[in-house]
């Protein structure tokens, strides 16, 4: 994968525990080109490799900005850009990856709780440069936490976007089932943001009667896994034939750097598919939250950074 080292040129302040960083190559020269939706991996201070979704205009090259929420639970990833990174830092990156694409649509509806907001501020921008049909519903906890509250208000698309804040009153509050409403041909939704949002907006679009085609979403965090009943297994590397032990509190991506078999991730929770692997021989128990129900059930591959096994053995195509 192609790294870049950008310049942070900016880095401002824009709700209550949430950062923006404005991210140039050193020598003003042009970025890759990227698509509404797109992130890209950030190595943050400390060693660790973390996703952020761009948020500005895609049809800018010049520069790149990402939003990081101060996470009470972070694992470290965004402590470090909010209490490391300064401007005038040079950061690594990757170039952009979309798996969270708009596709074309006679209408499109967009969901964002919270941080979730950060790609679907690039499609709002995308949609209202072609002058698409769209709503952009923001749900937040409060005005003060909610990102690029301004910057949306003064925007040539402000009157398509809806703010839901939780400590408002119940007028303005989200209600799902009247801002989805039934289902029709040639509308899509994209919804993102924490778990609990995203499973909210899908089950609310199904019980609706809206299509799994129709409903496209990505997470930013996986909730928590029971992994009380997690048992050993075992990895076979198809290419040299090599069998190891993947104890029952070890992921695989761990237990094989171990032998010094190393797996690229990024966020280590099932969530980016940065560490995808093909699958051989045996059944995975699936525990990610990047493959679709298809994909799962076809069993030729998995994310090894959070999945297991059913079976005694899986055969990996390493």
């Amino acid at each position: 994968m192609t790294q870049i080292a950008v310049k942070v040129l900016r880095k401002t302040q824009e709700a209550e525990g949430i950062a923006s960083f404005e991210l140039a190559k050193p020598d003003g020269s042009a970025l890759p080109a990227f698509s509404a939706g797109s992130h890209i991996d950030v190595q943050v201070p400390g060693g660790l490799t973390r996703q952020y979704s761009l948020c500005n205009d895609a049809a800018e090259n010049h520069r790149y900005r990402i939003a990081v929420l101060r996470d009470a639970n972070s694992r470290g990833g965004s402590a470090a850009m909010h209490d490391a990174v300064k401007e005038g830092d040079t950061l690594t990156i990757s170039e952009p990856r979309n798996h969270f694409p708009l596709v074309h649509a006679q209408r499109t509806l967009l969901f964002a709780g919270g941080i979730g907001v950060t790609p679907l501020l690039a499609m709002a921008q995308r949609l209202a440069n072609s002058g698409a049909d769209f709503t952009l519903h923001y749900a937040t906890r409060s005005p003060s936490r909610t990102a690029f509250r301004h910057e949306i208000a003064a925007s040539s698309y402000a009157e398509r976007v809806r703010f839901h804040f939780d400590d408002g009153d119940a007028a303005q509050k989200l209600d799902l089932e009247r801002a989805l409403g039934a289902p029709q041909a040639g509308t899509h939704v994209y919804v993102c943001g924490p778990t609990g949002f995203i499973d909210a907006v899908v089950k609310t679009a199904e019980r609706l009667g809206w299509s799994k085609e129709q409903v496209h979403l990505e997470y930013f965090g996986a909730a928590a896994q029971d992994t009380a009943g997690d048992r050993a297994f075992q990895v076979k590397i198809a290419s040299s034939g090599a069998v190891y032990d993947v104890p029952a509190d070890v992921t695989v991506v761990h237990a094989l750097q171990e032998h010094g078999i190393e797996i690229l991730t990024s966020c280590e929770q099932g969530v980016c598919g940065t560490c995808i692997t093909r699958v051989l021989q045996g059944e995975c128990d699936h525990r990610d939250l990047y493959f679709t129900d298809e994909e799962k059930a076809a069993n030729d591959q998995f994310t090894p950074c959070c999945s297991r096994a059913k079976t005694p053995l899986l055969v990996l195509d390493l």
